[in-house]
């Protein structure tokens, strides 16, 4: 058995038709939900790519993890699924984008060689490397890694200092200017890189290779693509095949924002900015287009692993690692927990007959990012290590089976590097908010200000919040009870599985120690033998 993660960077749940989308088609993807499962609450350990991610890969919350904002390094030691899969004989793989910076003082300090075996894996998140390509030019990395694009596309003609910028996210206006597409004005503009070799066609290329180059051992492959995150710039014909008439309405209200923090956060630049019809309307028909080239592009996967026959061996799954909020609420990219941006697609195909029951199927129990990991080591043989990661395997839903699921679920977020946190006087150490969602009820914990509250039963939309009315004191008190319920539980007690434990607690104390005995008359009751050399 193998699996095939898919994982699109930015992508809203509601973009797609399989969840309800009426303003564009995603055929392709619908076809993948009517083989598996649609999980229609599934929700990300953090609405910001690189503390998401590294949650997804762990399968542990990032208060355990501790890489709370892109760019943290992952620490050295921390279990990854790479670590658990190859204890299995199980390859992981990754094609694509993580966002991973590796511990280098942590390597350093061990003296852990980063070219080094060992040193490779940690350094990228547990994966074996066939194709990593982060999609940014980014300097706070120690390089690009999107090296093996660049020299794709120089490989067909398209040369320059930074093939990614000047091709992939640059385009030329009427007049024959080379425009860049960091700017939102530019986003209607054709990416100058034909859809043939663009990065979403590449990848999808790359992925195929390695599915194509295995042999025998069994994988998981995590094909990770960039869009349709920023720079919002597509290739034609996507780049202007919808308009701003097909846009769904803007979800916002006059006034909604009566949080502090959110007051202050909808007045920072990029919110103001996509605030704006004007730039909604122009970037949201490329955001959309970008999107539809995923899907096209998930037609052609799918149709190799359905020709190969790996549609028969191979578990599928498809999710995002945020959303983003394109004007919503008044806000632009991504951060908070407003569904748009916490809240993902995740579909589930399980090839195994026990699943059929529940093909072209969907369910509302609450799914976390984290419940991959022990889903794909359950899938691949593995025994199951709750004292290390976190989340819980989606194999009792998936095959329809009864279980006691969660009632709730959690997500988290750092503000700590954004202007909001100062502007409100807030130390960084205090820049935390904590999620609690039980299916209806939505309660975000704001440390050092009240909570914020949203009844998602007669607020759908998430317009009203209902953190400061005493009227809603009750729901506020038990949701702040669980979110301490769970403050509380172990999330560093990784290294003795539960078994031992319990091994210890019937073993007593270890051999050649006798505590609080009074002779040896006690010891002999209790069957705890005195060391032969010792008298009485």
């Amino acid at each position: 058995m193998n699996v095939l993660w898919i994982m699109a960077d930015q992508l809203r749940w509601d973009y797609l038709s399989c969840y309800g989308a009426t303003h564009m088609d995603t055929p392709n993807i619908d076809r993948l939900a009517q083989k598996g499962v649609r999980f229609d609450r599934a929700y990300v350990q953090s609405p910001i790519c690189g503390p998401s991610r590294m949650s997804f890969y762990t399968g542990r919350y990032v208060r355990s993890h501790g890489s709370t904002w892109n760019g943290f390094p992952l620490r050295v030691g921390e279990p990854t699924l790479g670590d658990h899969l190859r204890e299995i004989d199980v390859k992981c793989a990754l094609v694509g984008k993580t966002h991973m910076r590796a511990d280098e003082d942590g390597m350093k300090r061990l003296g852990i060689e980063p070219e080094g075996t060992i040193g490779a894996l940690v350094s990228q998140c547990g994966f074996e490397v066939y194709v990593r390509d982060d999609g940014t030019n980014a300097t706070h990395y120690a390089h690009r890694n999107g090296e093996d694009y660049d020299a794709y596309l120089r490989s067909h003609g398209m040369d320059g200092d930074n093939p990614w910028e000047e091709w992939a996210n640059s385009a030329i206006d009427a007049d024959g200017t080379l425009k860049t597409g960091w700017l939102l004005e530019n986003a209607p503009l054709p990416a100058r890189v034909p859809k043939e070799h663009s990065e979403t066609s590449w990848l999808t290329t790359r992925g195929i290779e390695f599915m194509e180059s295995q042999g025998d051992q069994p994988w998981l492959c995590h094909l990770s693509y960039i869009k349709p995150h920023w720079p919002y710039l597509a290739p034609a014909p996507y780049n202007d095949m919808y308009s701003a008439k097909d846009v769904p309405p803007v979800n916002r209200a006059e006034g909604e924002h009566t949080h502090p923090l959110m007051q202050t956060w909808a007045n920072t630049r990029i919110c103001k900015s996509f605030a704006r019809d004007n730039v909604r309307d122009v970037v949201a028909p490329v955001y959309m287009g970008l999107i539809k080239e995923l899907d096209d592009q998930m037609g052609r996967l799918f149709d190799y692993l359905e020709s190969s026959g790996r549609m028969a061996d191979t578990m599928v799954v498809f999710c995002s690692d945020h959303g983003d909020n394109m004007g919503d609420h008044a806000l632009g990219e991504k951060d908070l927990f407003f569904d748009c941006s916490a809240r993902v697609p995740m579909i589930v195909y399980d090839p195994r007959d026990a699943a059929d029951a529940t093909r072209g199927t969907s369910t509302d129990k609450l799914m976390e990012g984290i419940d991959l990991v022990p889903t794909f080591v359950d899938f691949l043989g593995g025994a199951q290590k709750p004292h290390v990661y976190e989340g819980r395997s989606l194999q009792p839903l998936l095959h329809g089976q009864p279980t006691n699921w969660r009632d709730h679920c959690i997500s988290e977020y750092d503000y700590a590097t954004r202007d909001a946190r100062r502007a409100v006087g807030v130390a960084q150490e205090d820049a935390r908010m904590v999620m609690v969602f039980d299916g209806r009820w939505k309660y975000i914990h704001v440390e050092k200000m009240r909570p914020l509250l949203f009844d998602l039963e007669t607020d759908p939309n998430e317009l009203r919040d209902l953190g400061g009315d005493p009227q809603h004191s009750a729901q506020i008190d038990r949701l702040a009870a669980l979110h301490f319920e769970w403050a509380r539980q172990h999330h560093t007690r990784i290294t003795q599985p539960p078994e031992v434990i319990e091994q210890m607690t019937t073993g007593g104390e270890p051999p050649g120690i006798i505590i609080a005995y009074w002779d040896r008359e006690e010891t002999e009751a209790a069957g705890v033998p005195l060391p032969p050399h010792i008298k009485d």
